[in-house]
């Protein structure tokens, strides 16, 4: 059912996500793959509301972090991964 979310509502663009000290463009990349990673890998059934859940998790998990300037694509992945395989621990957040 992951269908019925739109990953486009939650893209994020350099402008809304603060000072990086010239760093906003990557920024805002890295949190665009975070969420294109955590849609692309959570399963086609999930419920809407739990990956609306997920999703909206990424932004006060990730944003003030400074690792969102140099995190890789496998971080990302192992990140993901984790919160699709530990998402109780998320949804009762």
């Amino acid at each position: 059912m992951k269908e019925l979310v739109i990953i486009h509502d939650y893209l994020v663009s350099e402008a809304v996500v603060g000072d990086w000290d010239g760093n906003e463009e990557q920024v805002a990349e890295n949190l665009n793959e975070i969420y294109h990673t955590l849609y692309d890998y959570a399963e086609d059934d999930i419920s809407p509301d739990e990956l609306i859940n997920l999703l909206e998790q990424v932004w006060d998990h990730w944003i003030g972090q400074e690792a969102l300037m140099d995190i890789t694509s496998e971080d990302i992945s192992d990140w993901c991964q984790h919160v699709l395989i530990n998402r109780e621990q998320y949804l009762n957040e």
